[in-house]
């Protein structure tokens, strides 16, 4: 039952009684439980055939089996009369059974016990008889000894060889075989007939042979014999005459003059019609078989309908027309037609269709219960109609004892108001000419309790949403009434939800959750009552609620479907794989683990439809998705080259298997093995819906091709070479490319040129005409054929001149079109003056513009390439030092007359000198010219620390700016406290003469009260950049005494030097951070405290060098900024390129500077920011205390 777990045991056969009112009958099956207490009239189970053939040679086994309850007894008639077989030591009876078993084996003949027996089965319910059982022994006669003359044909007449074989039973089975017990070879000349006679519609040559043997096989015996052979001789024309006389002496000559083409003839059956009777149910054989030369096709029709298309074939050649399960609309005329070109022939076969009785009304077994009503009914039809007679435990119903309860009526016998003595077995027998039908049905009259043939407490479970059917199968005379009830309730379950079957059945359509509970069946009838429960279990449906998806993925690739399930509680399920619904591959490649299916290393042979299959023990579900592997294409084949030109040909394929992918597009490739075999080159692309493309040739090339088809996954493998195909020679068709001139030296030209590729070449011989001509003043070309080159060098050329220019390709069939006219330019020399009137400006301390007065272009002598600025610090404004740094250069390209000069150190003396240059090199220098550059803001002092800590005062020591960038006027002094919760307090501000100052105690300071300062230097032009620091003044007399006492304790000792120790190690990491320009908490911890007042400074007109201090470049405590605004010391000469030719720093078209104006300068302040000293131990540690 689907959907439900039942504890039914199938070891034993549960009864199932429909007992129902008039008109019913069933074939009751007894339960074990019942079977020694419920009586039954005998009901034969097992009989032999109607028509039994039996082997002479084994034992006789005729079979009739019964059941009933008693055991019903047996006994046998043979041929009308009591067969005793007590009296037949060969006959014995199986125990438990009415077969008999007849030794043949010990020695008796089987003849003797051929005829016409029947079995009888009977117990005080009734007697219940067998059909009559027809013995017969098979026989395997041989054939009659006989004589066969050789049968001589003439070529194309037809021939018939007649097996007649003998009579056997059943009838033998026919083939034709030669002495080698090879079976002839049949086709539509050469056929068997339904009568095993062979058939040839024309004979030929190879006909000829003398061992044409009919064999007819017995099954039954298991033996075959065989005809004597026949001898067979087709005579041609030219033969006859000779032939004719040898055989003269009676043997049978078939024709006497040369058999040529002529219409179809009928061979079987004779005439122009026959008629054929055929019993319905049965197979139904219409043979046609014609003779003809050319042999004759055959085709079969109905007259007036069509033939019966799923039970009719054309067999043995279409010779034959089968129809199987032959019905009585079969019946009509069937016209076969023999057909050449010369002519038809048809026949008409009238088929009859008869029929032995079959059941329309087969009688069944009644089980009424005292006082109720039945009936049997004996309906069957057959042509002729066969004739109903009744039979009462095997006597005539006419002589059996009366029943006033009984009343026949033809085919139908009626009950009425049955008692126990009405119990009987009833026989009916429909017959007619054809055949017979006998059937028992025993009328059995019963008074019984209601009894319960289920399993108590039986469980079901079902899922929500399908039917639930619970099973009360009860037996009771009369037929119980069923009800059933729910849980404790008292009322009976009815309605459209519950459907009550009358084999006790309870279905619930739609089961739901709230139909779980306890059901009880009640069966009640008029001698008792008794009851059944049935458990019943709604469970949740399993479901899928992640589906595997449908993909597409690359051969290699990897292909994962996910099948999510959603289950009852109490379900376990178990997840099956499938591929294309069968097993999955054994291989390593499919790994299923529960809802997951990897497929690793994914080919072609892994597409199809991948399904997910949930199952639980109630139900199961599903799930489907395909696996699409796309591939690269398999390469095009079958390469074709037609509609061959000069210069070009036609190239068609095949396309390869596109595996799921497309093809875009084919290349076409070359090969030519002249001038680099072995090497294949692009030639074309067509688009992927393309299988041909005309080819663009070049001449004096033995070309061959090949094909690529590509797709979105990639190239395939190239197809096999097509065949070679050659271009005639031919002058070339274009010139070298890429000719140009330029001189090495102030007196060459050298001409250079693209050669031409070895298919550009067109034919034999190849070489280059070479013509040059000054521009201005020369109407002559000059001219020189070379090969195998790809420059030529004129000698004694004029500095720097103008030449037109020409390469001209010539092969050994003429020359190429007229090539066009460069112009390129002999050797340049160095250039010959230096610009002039060279000035300087300057913008700011950092920056200056030059001009100059460019070099007259005559004088250049070659290609203007730009202008260089020689310049070099000659030393500060302030030192006097007069040592000299290295010579820095900054390029301007093109004709320029300016040009900006940055990264100038401020206060500083600079020389410089402007020069041209072109290709050949730099031309002579200017003059020097001086330049000052004004004073600057210094950088921040080189160090600052904290000395002499007192109670209230504190000395700060400190060293001028590394870089004044001017002259000092003073030091700016800020210093505000620091609260315990880091707040700031009032800042105070003190300036400082520059005159050789360098240290400063502040007074009257707050006991141990933290301070932070802030210094920076500053000259005419402005303050530079701060350097920053905290200390802490001491502690009052009365706490340093205690702490004086504490520090004489040896454990505060040996804390303060593990601090100390601790402190070094932060100090070096830390040192390390800044080293790499990293940020450290004292960084951070600065920030926290910076001056709120301090202000970043602005820059004075763009200038380079110049320092801000913004609040996001503070410097760290106890650091120093260095001026980095200038230019540093070791810079080789291409050191500024980045601000002239090229880079991050570059110059406007006027000269002006870009970088002034870009992110540059914040960068490098930045960074100059960020460089700090680490702070001295000694700060540290009373900043610490």
């Amino acid at each position: 039952m689907a959907g439900m777990k039942s504890s039914r045991r199938c070891s034993c056969s549960v009864l199932v009684l429909l007992l129902i009112h008039l008109g019913a009958a069933l074939e009751v099956p007894l339960d074990p439980k019942i079977l020694d207490e419920l009586p039954q009239p005998p009901t034969i189970t097992n009989q032999s055939p109607k028509d039994y053939i039996i082997d002479p040679r084994d034992n006789i086994l005729i079979q009739c089996d019964a059941k009933g309850n008693p055991a019903p007894r047996f006994s046998w008639t043979r041929n009308g009369t009591h067969f005793n077989i007590d009296k037949d030591p060969r006959v014995m009876m199986k125990p438990d059974s009415g077969t008999l078993l007849i030794d043949i084996v010990g020695g008796g003949k089987a003849e003797t016990y051929e005829g016409e027996y029947q079995c009888t089965a009977q117990n005080d319910r009734g007697t219940a008889v067998s059909n009559q059982i027809v013995i017969r022994q098979s026989r395997s006669p041989m054939w009659a000894k006989e004589k066969i003359e050789p049968k001589m044909v003439q070529e194309g007449a037809p021939l018939v060889l007649h097996c007649d074989p003998p009579s056997g039973l059943p009838p033998p089975i026919i083939f034709w075989m030669d002495n080698s017990m090879q079976r002839f070879t049949q086709d539509a000349r050469v056929s068997q007939g339904l009568n095993g006679d062979l058939y040839f519609s024309n004979v030929q040559p190879e006909d000829t042979r003398a061992d044409y043997i009919c064999y007819a096989r017995f099954n039954h015996t298991q033996t075959i014999q065989q005809k004597q052979p026949i001898s067979v001789k087709v005579m041609t024309l030219n033969a006859v005459n000779e032939t004719y006389g040898v055989y003269s002496n009676g043997t049978e000559l078939f024709g006497d003059s040369l058999v040529g083409e002529r219409r179809p003839n009928i061979l079987t059956p004779k005439g122009s019609s026959s008629r054929k009777t055929v019993l319905r149910g049965q197979t139904l054989y219409l043979e046609c078989i014609a003779e003809g030369l050319p042999t004759p096709v055959i085709s079969w029709t109905k007259e007036g309908g069509e033939l019966p298309a799923h039970r009719v074939s054309e067999i043995n050649f279409k010779k034959t027309l089968k129809i199987i399960r032959v019905s009585e609309a079969d019946a009509g005329k069937y016209r076969c037609t023999a057909k050449n070109y010369l002519g038809t022939s048809s026949h008409v076969i009238t088929v009859n269709v008869k029929a032995a009785p079959y059941w329309i009304n087969e009688p069944k077994n009644l089980v009424l219960a005292p006082g109720e009503d039945g009936r049997l009914i004996c309906r069957a039809h057959g042509n002729p109609k066969p004739t109903i007679t009744w039979m009462v435990n095997s006597f005539p119903i006419d002589n059996a004892p009366s029943d006033i309860s009984r009343k026949i009526m033809d085919d139908t016998i009626s009950f009425t108001k049955v008692q126990v003595s009405s119990s009987a077995v009833y026989q009916c027998n429909a017959s007619n000419v054809h055949g017979y039908l006998l059937a028992n049905a025993f009328v059995n009259v019963l008074a019984e309790t209601p009894r319960m043939l289920s399993e108590p407490d039986q469980v079901y479970q079902v899922i929500a949403n399908k039917p639930a059917l619970l099973d009360c199968a009860f037996f009771g005379s009369p037929i119980p009434q069923i009800q059933w009830f729910k849980d404790n309730q008292g009322s009976v379950l009815h309605g459209e939800s519950y459907v009550l079957h009358e084999n006790g059945t309870l279905e619930i359509a739609f089961a739901q959750k709230n139909d779980s509970g306890i059901y009880t069946c009640v069966a009640t009838n008029t001698h008792g009552v008794v009851q059944n429960r049935a458990i019943l279990q709604i469970k949740d449906p399993t479901t899928i609620i992640k589906q595997p998806r449908y993909q597409s993925v690359q051969a290699m690739g990897t292909a994962t479907f996910e099948c999510k399930v959603k289950h009852d509680s109490t379900l376990s399920p178990t997840i099956i794989w499938l591929k294309n619904n069968e097993e999955l591959p054994d291989d390593s490649r499919h790994r299923p683990s529960g809802d997951v299916l990897t497929i690793f290393d994914v080919s072609e042979e892994d597409q199809g439809s991948y399904t997910c299959v949930v199952n639980t023990t109630l139900d199961t579900n599903s799930a489907t998705a395909v696996l699409t592997v796309l591939d690269r294409p398999d390469p095009p084949a079958d390469l074709e080259l037609t509609n061959p030109r000069d210069r070009s040909v036609q190239l068609s394929w095949i396309p390869g298997e596109e595996h799921n992918s497309p093809i875009g597009k084919f290349v076409i490739e070359y090969e030519e093995d002249q001038f680099q075999p072995g090497v294949w080159r692009h030639l074309a692309d067509v688009e992927g819906i393309e299988t041909t493309a005309e080819l663009q040739l070049s001449p004096f090339v033995n070309y061959i091709f090949r094909v690529v088809a590509v797709n979105e996954i990639g190239r395939s493998e190239p197809s096999l070479p097509s065949e070679h195909y050659y271009t005639q020679p031919a002058a070339p068709d274009e010139n070298p490319s890429g000719v140009e001139g330029l001189g090495t030296d102030p007196n060459n030209l050298v001409i250079t040129w693209e050669p031409l590729k070895g298919v550009q070449h067109n034919g034999p011989g190849l070489t280059y005409k070479v013509s040059w001509r000054q521009k201005v003043g020369d109407d002559e070309w000059t001219s020189v054929l070379v090969a195998n080159v790809s420059k030529y060098i004129v000698s004694g050329t004029p500095e720097f001149s103008p030449y037109e220019l020409k390469v001209q390709a010539f092969n050994s069939f003429g020359a190429a079109p007229e090539p066009e006219v460069v112009t390129g330019y002999s050797g340049e020399d160095l250039p010959m003056v230096a610009p002039s009137n060279v000035r300087a400006h300057v913008v700011n301390s950092t920056l200056a513009k030059v001009h100059w007065d460019p070099v007259p272009p005559k004088t250049v002598r070659g290609f203007l390439k730009g202008y260089k600025i020689y310049y070099r610090k000659q030393g500060s404004l302030i030192k006097r030092n007069k040592r000299h740094t290295e010579m820095k250069i900054l390029t301007f390209s093109g004709d320029k007359s300016h040009g900006m000069l940055p990264g100038l150190e401020p206060f500083s003396l600079y020389k410089l000198n402007v020069r041209v240059f072109n290709g050949k090199g730099e031309g002579p220098a200017s003059a020097d010219v001086t330049l000052r550059t004004p004073e600057g803001v210094p950088s921040s002092p080189e160090y600052l620390k904290i000395t002499s800590p007192m109670l209230d005062s504190l000395t700060l020591q400190w060293a001028p700016p590394l870089h004044p960038n001017g002259i000092l006027k003073g030091y700016t002094l800020k210093y505000q406290p620091i609260n315990s919760t880091h707040e700031l307090g009032p800042l105070v501000e003190i300036t400082i003469p520059a005159e050789n100052e360098t240290t400063w105690t502040l007074r009257n300071l707050n006991y141990s009260t933290r301070y932070k300062f802030y210094l920076n230097a500053f000259t005419i032009v402005g303050a530079g950049s701060k350097l920053t620091e905290e200390a802490i003044t001491v502690m009052d007399e009365a706490m340093a005494s205690r702490q004086v006492d504490i520090a004489t304790q040896g454990w505060f000792i040996g804390l303060m030097c593990a601090i100390a120790l601790l402190i070094l190690i932060l100090l070096i990491v830390c040192f390390i951070k800044r080293n790499k320009g990293g940020k450290y908490p004292v960084k951070e911890k600065e920030d926290a405290h910076a001056d709120p007042e301090i202000q970043p400074m602005k820059e004075d007109d763009g200038a380079f060098g110049e320092y801000s201090d913004t609040e996001d470049h503070k410097p760290l405590k106890g650091s120093r900024t260095p001026s980095d605004g200038t230019v540093k010391k070791g810079v080789s000469d291409d050191s500024l390129v980045d601000y002239g030719e090229g880079g991050e720093g570059q110059f406007n078209e006027d000269g002006s500077f870009i970088g002034q104006y870009s992110g540059k300068k914040e960068k490098e302040t930045v960074e100059g920011n960020e460089s700090s000293e680490a702070p001295s131990p000694v700060n540290a540690m009373n900043s610490f205390v």
